[in-house]
């Protein structure tokens, strides 16, 4: 859990991913295509990957992967972000974090 919240504190945006994960794909191309450059890190190519997904699912996400914290917070996963960007809040969290300009 410490590693998440470091890791999620360094960053506007981070996602937790899985590379051969459908979602995760489309989660960092929606961030991709907004013009925001999310620190990825792609659990299924970390030594330590299986320890953070494991601590992942105990902060609520289910499934783990993509995870996206904004501004140090966790936002939520797919269903979440998807929700957001379609109501008009992703932009308003965006800004706020420092993670897009316009």
């Amino acid at each position: 859990m410490e590693r998440i919240a470091k890791v999620a504190s360094q960053n506007a945006v981070v996602i937790f991913s899985k590379s051969s994960c459908c979602m995760s794909h489309a989660i960092k191309r929606l961030f991709y295509d907004q013009g925001v450059s999310p620190a990825v890190y792609e659990l299924d190519q970390d030594s330590r990957g299986k320890e953070i997904e494991w601590a992942l699912r105990r902060l609520g996400c289910n499934p783990a992967v993509p995870a996206v914290f904004i501004g140090g917070r966790f936002i939520g996963t797919a269903n979440t972000i998807i929700t957001l960007h379609l109501n008009g809040c992703l932009d308003k969290l965006l800004k706020e974090a420092g993670a897009l300009w316009l």
